[in-house]
């Protein structure tokens, strides 16, 4: 079982849950400009947009787009 899949698990109840984006990029370990940049450019996490100026992430999302970006090495 790997990494993401336990925290999957130990997590279940809260992978619905909506944050706002400092919280998601404090999950993935990136700053808000990096989330904003990937909303407006693409090839970011999925993200929910509540109005015109504000957006919240699953964390289930957050957890998808790290799993989708996990390699054995450089090649891949």
């Amino acid at each position: 079982m790997n990494y993401s899949t336990q925290i999957l698990k130990a997590a279940d109840s809260d992978l619905d849950q909506l944050m706002d984006e400092r919280e998601a990029a404090s999950i993935l370990c990136y700053s808000v400009r990096a989330l904003q940049n990937w909303r407006h450019r693409g090839g970011g996490p999925k993200f929910v947009k509540v109005s015109a100026r504000s957006v919240r992430y699953r964390r289930r999302d957050l957890l998808e787009w790290v799993e989708a970006r996990i390699v054995a090495n450089t090649s891949e």
